[in-house]
């Protein structure tokens, strides 16, 4: 009975906002792409449902209910313009209630989860492939946790994600599944954050299984740390996806609290100082924000109220870091309303988005914003890599692509469509944006590329202070520190994107040689002998 009410926690809100009085408004920026149909498609996709691109260009995504299969959900294909495939449909025992939408992942296939069904109906973990193919990954025993309401999110070559019973979970792209060890600080149905410092973020609702409102960081072996605890004046029930800005912050909603009790903006940093950037107005801007945030191409953020707003039935808004509102949009029923999904950013620039209800078959719509400003872009499929490695660019328009640049450094490139290419990292690449050259213009990542430095080798194996020693590798390029035992060198010179000349300095000790960049700090697998 507890897992069925946790799993419900989104449903009863649909209950709730459908109570509420609706109108109609239109937006010249707002497009209704696709109306659900129950029977057949899939209907009622809900939060924290996220689509995800494909390396085709088109977006793929899940329905929380409905299709052939006694109304379980499905997984579908849209293209950029709204035509649409059902791609698979679930019954109970592949799963059901696939609430949390797909990730893609290095291999090319979409992974998300079923928040119930399988062999002891506490939800599993799955792969489609572009074509529809399915894969249970993994079930869930009740004992590893239950109800799964979101994709799992890559770090590496690995998947992480959590449950709404408070665990969390790491699985490979080849299914090998491991239990973290320790429990997060409460249920969590948002997907966790791959954050620039290579920890993931996430948050954590208030259920029956002792937990709280919280944001917390998670390393990759499983250490968990609360980052802010809410109070209910700052925010309650933060239930959508945080998103990472430029400046390292995260950035995000909640559904209740604040001073008007309808849900908050906030930003909140990596070290838990919290700032409450909008109480939301029931009446204007709407309220109840499920969704959470996403990052834009041009800095700010954009995000979806459930409810309110001139009609009642919900709003696309922007706001940015410094908390400047603006209201885009308000739903009016006939084009969608209840938007629990969250927004995602196509490279082509234009937002897209899904509501719970509205549109011809009143099961709810895909929609897309294109909002004046909103610029095409480059997505990775990794935020860092050390010289050598090859890393996936999504976008357009790659027929015609000239160059490709990691930070200052030229890369090669494989064009695989036009929509899709392959680059190596570069010896010579610095951390900062991946750019992408073709004929339409250049367009560039909208998160900044580590490119982590590696040492091979070095030579001599030992030296008196004053020696100078040549350190061979990569990524070396603007080096801002190399040390010897831990001890800073006072003299080098970087000499290329692959070699180093730096003196021993005095004071230095036997042991490792580090090189630090600012895409990380390299150490060198054998150590370094100071000799009298």
């Amino acid at each position: 009975m507890l897992r069925r009410k946790l799993l419900v926690i989104g449903l009863f809100a649909i209950a709730f906002v459908l109570s509420l009085a609706s109108s109609r408004a239109t937006a010249q920026t707002f497009t209704d792409l696709h109306d659900f149909d129950c029977s057949v498609e899939g209907c009622y996709p809900s939060s924290p449902e996220i689509m995800a691109q494909g390396r085709d260009g088109n977006l793929y995504g899940t329905t929380s209910a409905g299709g052939s299969n006694n109304g379980y959900g499905t997984v579908f294909k849209a293209t950029a313009t709204g035509a649409f495939t059902t791609l698979y449909t679930f019954d109970s025992t592949t799963g059901s209630w696939p609430y949390g939408g797909l990730t893609l992942a290095t291999d090319g296939n979409f992974y998300g989860t079923a928040a119930g069904g399988g062999a002891y109906s506490s939800g599993l973990i799955f792969r489609v492939t572009s074509s529809g193919t399915f894969t249970n990954l993994h079930t869930f025993t009740g004992s590893d946790g239950y109800n799964p309401n979101s994709a799992p999110v890559q770090a590496g070559s690995i998947l992480y994600g959590g449950t709404l019973a408070a665990t969390a979970y790491k699985i490979t792209l080849t299914k090998t599944f491991t239990l973290l060890p320790n429990r997060l600080p409460g249920p969590t149905a948002a997907p966790l954050v791959l954050g620039a410092d290579g920890y993931l973020y996430g948050t954590t609702i208030n259920g029956n299984v002792g937990g709280s409102d919280t944001v917390f960081r998670l390393t990759t072996a499983g250490v968990v740390k609360t980052i802010y605890s809410f109070d209910g004046t700052h925010g309650g029930y933060p239930s959508g996806p945080l998103a990472q800005g430029a400046d390292g912050n995260f950035y995000g909603t909640t559904m209740y609290g604040g001073a008007n009790n309808y849900g908050v903006a906030f930003k909140v940093t990596p070290s838990g100082v919290l700032t409450v950037l909008r109480n939301f107005v029931y009446s204007s801007d709407g309220g109840y924000p499920i969704a959470g945030l996403v990052v834009a191409s041009d800095g700010n953020f954009y995000g979806a109220n459930s409810a309110g707003g001139k009609n009642g039935v919900g709003t696309l808004f922007r706001i940015t870091k410094t908390g400047v509102f603006t209201k885009l949009y308000d739903f009016d029923i006939t084009h969608g309303s209840y938007p629990y999904g969250a927004l995602m950013q196509h490279t082509n620039g234009i937002l897209y988005g899904l509501t719970t209800q509205g549109g011809a078959n009143s099961s709810g719509v895909l929609y897309s914003l294109n909002v004046a400003g909103l610029k095409p872009f480059i997505a990775l499929t990794s935020r860092s890599g050390t010289p050598g490695q090859t890393v996936q660019i999504l976008g357009q328009g790659f027929n015609s692509t000239t160059s490709v640049m990691f930070g200052a450094g030229s890369a090669t490139f494989t064009k695989v469509s036009d929509t899709y290419l392959t680059a190596v990292i570069p010896a010579a690449g610095t951390t900062g944006y991946v750019t992408v050259k073709a004929a339409a213009g250049t367009l560039s990542s909208i998160p900044i590329f580590k490119v982590k430095p590696l040492i091979s080798s070095f030579t001599p194996a030992s030296g008196t202070v004053g020696t100078k020693v040549t350190i061979t590798g990569s990524g070396f390029i603007g080096a801002t520190k190399v040390t010897f035992g831990g001890v800073k060198a006072i003299s080098y010179t970087v000499d290329s994107g692959t070699q180093i000349t730096a003196t021993v300095p005095t004071g230095a000790k036997t042991g490792k040689i580090g090189v630090t960049t600012a895409g990380g700090t390299a150490s060198s697998k054998t150590t370094f002998t100071v000799t009298l």
